[in-house]
């Protein structure tokens, strides 16, 4: 009974379609990539696979963002340092993995400290040689320092474009560390040179679909959390807190524990998109943590349509596939026209492209609903 009472408050028809869509096109790619020889017509590239499972990594990184800022009202312009953070744990372990077949054969040491001449391995990398320890990290370190920014954001009551500016501050904090050689985290060359990820090597096409299959179940996952979420009593009420913050306070709530647990649930599924984005991509470095990024993933909500869950994802797959044709035509006019984008949308989609779909329905089904006047019958 419990069961089905959640799905029917968790799930309507636009949440089934949408995971089914996301289960079919993973499986189909799948098949396409491994059944079929490469001359086939048929056939679909491991490249393409590994590009697929990096939009993936980036709706899930959407949904992070849509979930404090659609349905919590928090703009968050740093959600890239969990994203980048997830990664480095990840990156970390991978890195452990190489052992004696990196370039300078150490066992222990990666090849950029012992090309910097450290001596030990630092204390802080101790553990990630385990997988079970790595993944641990990726949900950690993004949730524990969401929490301990959150705590003090929140309860000092700062809202709006000076919450969005810390945050950006925070993010941009964080580069600045993470490109200095001497915090033991590769510098501004970071972490790359992968080898093997559970024993599999990351190169083939087996373990490139099997990381695009975790990508889809990983965002299939976030999706159903946030769903289930926001259709809850507990949605509700965030819901409130976002469009009458002091009215919401007023009745007896506290705004900053809602606040706080969105924030840091969404981190951790930021960190988890991260770790899943790095074996994919090959390389993880400190320019993951450029403020830049962050703003991509509002613009990618913003497009989809912030507050809808599926839009978000929607949204970060079609920008960033705009992204990779545009850049392999004229690469160094991007950023004007993902600019120009966010102006058109903000100009003529200002509810992105699932708004607009959810107003034309609801227009539709309202004109549908009055309909003609009755004609008076004879005698009436």
């Amino acid at each position: 009974m419990m069961t089905m009472k959640f799905i029917q408050g968790g799930f309507d028809r636009r949440a089934v379609i949408f995971l089914g869509l996301l289960f079919l096109i993973a499986a189909v790619v799948s098949f396409l990539n491994l059944a079929m020889e490469p001359g086939s017509t048929f056939h679909i590239s491991s490249y393409t696979v590994a590009l697929l499972g990096k939009y993936l990594c980036y709706a899930l990184l959407a949904l992070s963002v849509d979930l404090v800022w659609g349905f919590c009202g928090v703009l968050s312009l740093g959600h890239a340092a969990f994203f980048a953070l997830g990664g480095y744990a990840m990156g970390m372990y991978l890195m452990r993995q190489i052992g004696t077949r990196g370039v300078y054969g150490d066992p222990i040491l990666p090849d950029f400290m012992v090309f910097l001449n450290w001596k030990e391995l630092p204390w802080f990398w101790y553990g990630f040689d385990q997988f079970w320890f790595a993944a641990l990290m990726v949900l950690a370190v993004p949730g524990v320092l969401a929490f301990v920014f959150g705590w003090f954001a929140f309860r000092s009551r700062v809202t709006g474009v000076y919450l969005s500016i810390i945050t950006q501050a925070l993010t941009f904090a964080l580069m600045l560390a993470f490109f200095r050689n001497d915090m033991g985290f590769g510098g501004n060359n970071g972490l790359t040179d992968f080898k093997d990820i559970l024993g599999f090597d990351v190169q083939a096409d087996s373990t490139r679909v099997g990381l695009l299959l975790a990508s889809a179940a990983a965002l299939a996952i976030g999706f159903i959390i946030c769903k289930a979420l926001v259709n809850s009593k507990f949605g509700k009420v965030l819901i409130a807190v976002r469009d009458a913050e002091s009215r919401t306070r007023f009745l007896g709530y506290r705004p900053e524990n809602y606040k706080l647990l969105v924030w840091t649930l969404s981190a951790m599924m930021a960190g988890v998109a991260g770790a899943l984005y790095v074996p994919q991509v090959g390389i993880i470095n400190p320019s993951e943590f450029t403020p830049a990024n962050s703003i991509e993933a509002v613009i990618w909500v913003a497009v989809g349509g912030r507050g809808t869950l599926v839009g978000a994802t929607i949204g970060a797959v079609l920008v960033n596939f705009g992204k990779t044709l545009f850049t392999g035509i004229l690469p160094e006019f991007w950023l004007f026209a993902l600019g120009g984008l966010f102006i058109a949308v903000t100009l003529f989609l200002p509810k992105g492209i699932m708004g607009a779909i959810d107003g034309y329905m609801a227009k539709r089904k309202a004109g549908k609903d009055s309909g003609p006047a009755a004609q008076p019958q004879e005698g009436d």
